[in-house]
């Protein structure tokens, strides 16, 4: 799903492009095709975006490059800290004044940053406040590339909590449903886990994809070869209320989201996640834990149980404690892995979508 007619699209940037390209658009620009190499090394190995710090650059030429590979794609409109200084949230405001957010966490033995694929969401979810704001556009590759680069520059410069680190892990959990996107993302996978200078050389396994269960398109993603680990958020074990929760459902029911997710564990060896936001008095009753437990117990997945950040006015609300913690003991009785997420962020908006709606 492109932008509509008639929209600007993002300008072009070294991101979008593979290492072969950015050679050839440097030659196209009358500039030495190893110009494209060295600048890839400063963006994607020393997170480096400010030509005037690229020192083996001819200063004379710098203009140049900036102009041909790294045109501003966003700026930062608000940046929120939380849970002492290891939760950081960024809103961004993209070149035509769409607004995306990301988040970078910190945990003891990794840093995790949370992407934005999509300005908004077309999903309609009406527990999630992204998907209560509707879609805007897709954003383009470099558009997500970006968000991890700058997240980067933050841990390596010491700019999170706990001094300076390296970006471990990504998830492509914050707005949008990245599978609607689908071209996009998968370039920016591959710029993310190709080696530098072609990308930022992360490794795949520490790299998730979440869906709400785009069966076509998790089809297609197994057959890539990227071996990411992929997030099912399935929210009900059953279709009349996951009709409900998750719209999509309508077109592609539980048994056969479950099924592809079973055959991209099959293709590529990875458990696969699903993600289960806890609802009270919705989606939370034994009967519905012990139906997912049964569903889930022959699989190659993991539950991994989300206690609902609430949006300001809203219906919805998260399950009480202890009828979480009976939650997870029926799923275990049934011999399935599950966690409850480590919720960060709650005092500054934490949920996907909740500050660039307060904007």
């Amino acid at each position: 799903m492109d932008a509509p007619r008639g929209r600007a699209k993002p300008p072009r940037h070294l991101a979008d492009l593979t290492l072969a390209e950015r050679q050839e658009a440097a030659t196209g620009a009358g500039l030495p095709a190893y110009r494209a190499k060295q600048l890839s090394t400063h963006y994607f190995e020393r997170l480096v975006d400010d030509p005037e710090q690229m020192t083996d650059l001819p200063a004379a030429q710098r203009a140049q490059l900036v102009e041909t590979f790294l045109p501003a794609l966003a700026t930062p409109l608000r940046t929120l800290e939380a849970d002492r200084g290891t939760t950081r949230k960024t809103l961004w405001k993209l070149f035509d004044g769409a607004l995306v957010e990301s988040v970078l966490m910190r945990y003891p033995d990794r840093a995790t940053m949370c992407v934005s694929s999509q300005a908004g969401c077309g999903m309609a979810c009406p527990f999630c406040a992204t998907g209560q704001g509707g879609l805007t556009r897709n954003l383009s590759t470099a558009e997500i590339v970006d968000q991890v680069r700058a997240a980067a520059q933050v841990a390596a410069r010491g700019g999170l909590g706990g001094g300076p680190g390296r970006l471990s892990n990504v998830v492509f959990m914050g707005m949008g449903e990245p599978l609607a996107n689908y071209n996009r993302v998968v370039a920016a996978l591959r710029r993310l886990t190709d080696p530098a200078p072609g990308g930022f050389g992360l490794s795949r396994r520490s790299i998730t994809v979440s869906t709400v269960g785009l069966v076509p398109a998790i089809g297609r993603l197994a057959d890539e070869n990227l071996d990411v680990t992929l997030a099912v958020s399935l929210h009900a074990p059953d279709d009349e209320l996951r009709d409900t929760l998750v719209p999509v459902n309508t077109r592609w029911k539980v048994a056969e989201v479950l099924a592809a997710a079973d055959a991209y564990a099959a293709r590529t060896g990875r458990r696969y996640s699903i993600e289960y936001a806890m609802i009270r008095d919705v989606n939370d009753a034994p009967a519905r834990a012990d139906l997912l437990g049964d569903l889930l117990a022959p699989r190659l997945a993991h539950v991994n149980l989300i206690p609902l950040n609430p949006t300001p006015g809203s219906q919805w609300d998260a399950s009480p404690k202890a009828v979480e913690r009976e939650f997870v003991r029926r799923l275990e009785a049934r011999g399935v892995p599950v966690t409850v997420r480590d919720t960060r962020g709650r005092e500054i908006d934490g949920a996907c979508g909740q500050l660039a709606a307060t904007n």
